[in-house]
């Protein structure tokens, strides 16, 4: 529903209430909700008699605390009764998202004999002598491990595994859905960075390609790079580089809109977590020449004293060429382009008034982005974006089918520029970038990583 999209941010319910067939009662209970600020979605009758008419209402909140009150005050209505209440997005993640299933069919007993004993020795014995036909007589050529310890999930930090097991079937789903990719969640327990490489080397030839994903900074850094050194498929982490690719590739387009080039721009980044970092490297290993990444602290340069670690020493000797100091709202005046993967609020419209002329704003903060779109624009943004347009689900079922399909053993610089140059080409003439829902977005992006790969 088009409602719960736009408030993908709000907590959703869906009420079912009967209320007195008599004109201005639903009226009445409309004004009731307004009160508290909720949000009237979706009208459906359920059920009409001579008294009362029953409609389930999908309704949208704030916060439990505006639900709560708003229920209760609902509850005072003489005539009216709530018959029961829904939560909308528990009730699609009932039961999970996912589910291991065969792709042959087992009608006869002839048919089990040639899956299973005696019939399935002949594979056996062929993999033995051709160990590379694992990928085309298994399920191996088409599957993908999606690693979490649930320690950055998203906008929720450190929830732990059980909590960060609905996110991971949701890219699960996704792969399937756009890329007919079959994935298999896997929680690790553990914020250390031996057992969880030890762990994926471990299962690794189960697979032909290892997502990491919702993994803390800088642990994800260590993990990625570690494991990659010791198994021969690709190691992906979509939080550092599916969300710098989508950037790019949005930004690619963007500057086409405000007719910019990417030699002269200036960046601010904020955010300098897996996100922001691997953004910052693939920006400037495209072309782009003027970023400056920020934390808490400020922006990140070289030689500053405090709030630093490897990973900052290492990113502030290739940003930064100026060497500005000062915390955010400082050093975002004259830059052409704010790239948000921080944390919402931190940007104010005068903040984007002091940003050079025609500025494009990507407030990717989730599940709140740093400043609302429409702040953004009234204050004179050219492009104003959020997480829900610029989102990496753009980018990895392109990049992981397309890799796949090549046999890559390691994902590339040039296969992830083919994704983001094929995104950006397929953004219609007032958009930034294209539809998600759109399989042949995907179909095209896979394409050209497989030819990139080559």
């Amino acid at each position: 529903m088009a409602e719960i999209e736009k408030y993908a941010y709000k907590i959703t319910r869906k009420i079912r209430v009967r209320i007195p067939d008599v004109p201005g009662a639903f009226g009445r209970m409309a004004t009731e909700l307004g009160k508290h600020g909720a949000v009237l979605g979706d009208i459906t009758k359920v059920h009409l008699t001579s008294q009362h008419i029953t409609r389930d209402v999908i309704m949208f909140f704030d916060d439990e605390k505006q639900f709560s009150d708003t229920m209760s005050d609902l509850k005072r209505l003489k005539g009216y009764k709530i018959i029961s209440i829904e939560d909308e997005v528990l009730h699609i993640h009932h039961g999970g998202k996912i589910a291991i299933t065969p792709t042959v069919k087992v009608n006869t007993l002839s048919d089990l004999r040639m899956i299973y004993t005696p019939g399935v020795a002949q594979a056996c014995n062929y993999i033995i002598e051709h160990p590379e036909a694992a990928r085309e007589y298994t399920s191996i050529g088409n599957s993908v491990c999606i690693a979490t310890n649930g320690s950055a999930v998203l906008g929720l930090g450190d929830i732990g595994v059980l909590a960060g097991m609905p996110v991971m079937e949701g890219k699960s789903v996704i792969l399937n859905k756009m890329a007919g990719v079959s994935c298999i969640p896997l929680l690790i327990e553990s914020d250390n960075a031996d057992r969880i490489v030890d762990t994926l080397e471990a299962v690794s030839k189960t697979f032909s390609v290892i997502m990491i994903e919702d993994i803390k900074a800088p642990l994800c850094f260590e993990v990625e790079e570690r494991l990659q050194e010791r198994v021969t498929i690709p190691v992906f982490h979509d939080d550092q580089h599916g969300t710098a690719t989508v950037i790019l590739a949005a930004l690619l387009k963007a500057l086409q809109v405000v007719d910019k080039q990417k030699e002269k721009v200036k960046i601010i980044i904020s955010g300098a977590g897996a996100a922001g970092m691997a953004t910052g490297r693939m920006l400037l290993k495209y072309g782009f020449r003027h970023i400056t990444i920020c934390d808490r602290k400020g922006a990140i340069y070289r030689g500053r004293p405090e709030h630093m670690n490897t990973h900052k020493n290492s990113i502030a000797e290739i940003t930064n060429k100026t060497g500005e100091r000062g915390f955010l709202k400082e050093v975002v005046r004259g830059k052409d382009v704010f790239i948000g993967v921080s944390s919402s609020g931190l940007v104010s419209k005068d903040m984007v008034r002091g940003m050079n002329n025609a500025p494009i704003v990507f407030a990717l903060a989730n599940p709140l982005p740093e400043i609302h779109l429409g702040d953004a624009l009234e204050a004179g943004a050219a492009v104003a974006l959020d997480g829900r347009t610029v989102n990496n689900c753009l980018v990895f079922p392109g990049i992981i089918r397309g890799t796949l399909d090549a046999g890559a053993s390691r994902i590339t610089y040039p296969m992830k520029f083919s994704a983001a140059e094929t995104l950006a080409s397929l953004a219609g003439k007032h958009d930034v970038v294209p539809n998600f829902m759109n399989p042949g977005v995907h179909k095209k992006i896979a394409a050209a990583v497989r030819r990139a790969a080559t």
